[in-house]
């Protein structure tokens, strides 16, 4: 089938930052997380892409999320991340090529290690033949929904397989795990820092979610304060409550004033709402080192109060227990 023709704008027609979705792509391995860093830093370092019918202009924000047996592909404005196309994507005919691209993988590192140049060179040929082949087979699914090169395929799909091994397969829906909204003015510093220690402190023991009032944007604070505890923020991509596609939550946590009175008047179906009024580091006053200061003191209260009140509830405690405010 040909595909559509597009001619692509090398300034705006690319992706700047690519952010994936800690709710459904999960893992606290170091070498995990450090192969899906790779792969998104040779797609943001050279790409074509544009979303098709779309009045939108570029460049972009890429945020992949894995939802059953879907792979969201959600395009976003880089600089406030507000929504311009998401595309649900079937791993299915994927499945057959994700195999296989681990199995060469598995067979061109030991080639390196004990082959001969002319072994390497086969194994190297059917590497690139097969992500030729599923680069030409994501462009075709893709056709006139999101536009992109060949090499831009290439790199999506080797992080497509870098991801999808640890996707987090719970149905919201169907699932007993407790379930936790953080929300905060922005979703850019509060409600994620204490979602992401909510996700460190609990694995698969509960559902979390972050958001905020308003669109906010990455803050490169929180990157660093939270890398210092091996947790890593760059995946977050920030999210606004008319994004929740839940409407029901065990506990809800406001972190700021706004935040109260949004949830206030929200009709969420939750069994408890809690107040945290913690300061925004981000108003912090003074050189880099005092600012920085403030995201740890908010990092380290937070670590322990999202602890403390956490436990009873996966604990398969009731929302009674509140820690006082």
């Amino acid at each position: 089938m040909a595909l559509t023709p597009h001619v692509f704008d090398e300034k705006t027609d690319r992706i700047v930052a690519v952010t994936l979705d800690p709710n459904t792509i999960t893992s606290i391995d170091p070498d995990e997380v450090h192969e899906w860093r790779i792969a998104i830093y040779d797609l943001v370092e050279n790409n074509k892409l544009h979303p098709a019918r779309v009045a939108s202009t570029g460049p972009y924000a890429l945020h992949i999320s894995i939802i059953a047996n879907y792979i969201v592909l959600d395009v976003r404005n880089p600089d406030t991340y507000e929504p311009i196309a998401a595309h649900y994507l079937s791993l299915t005919p994927f499945r057959r090529l994700i195999r296989d691209y681990f199995r060469i993988r598995d067979s061109y590192y030991d080639a390196i290690k004990t082959a001969s140049t002319m072994q390497i060179e086969t194994v190297d040929m059917a590497r690139r033949g097969l992500h030729n082949e599923a680069a030409e087979l994501l462009r075709t699914r893709l056709d006139n929904k999101l536009e992109m090169d060949l090499n831009t395929a290439r790199r999506l799909f080797t992080l497509i397989c870098a991801v999808q091994p640890f996707a987090s397969r719970i149905d919201e829906r169907e699932s007993n795990l407790p379930t936790v909204l953080f929300v905060c003015s922005m979703n850019s510093v509060r409600s994620p820092i204490a979602a992401a220690l909510a996700r460190r402190f609990f694995p698969g023991r509960l559902i979390v979610r972050s958001a905020g009032v308003r669109s906010g944007k990455a803050d490169g604070f929180v990157h660093e304060v939270m890398e210092e505890i091996g947790i890593d923020m760059s995946v977050h991509t920030p999210h606004t409550m008319d994004e929740l596609v839940a409407n029901r939550f065990d506990l809800v946590v406001t972190l700021s004033a706004d935040a109260q009175e949004a949830v206030a008047v929200r009709a969420l179906e939750t069994e408890a709402v809690e107040h945290w009024p913690l300061p925004d580091p981000a108003a912090a006053e003074g050189n880099r080192e005092a600012v920085l200061s403030a995201y740890r003191g908010l990092r380290d209260t937070l670590q322990k109060r999202v602890r403390e009140r956490l436990e009873p509830l996966v604990a398969g405690g009731s929302q009674t227990g509140r820690v006082p405010v």
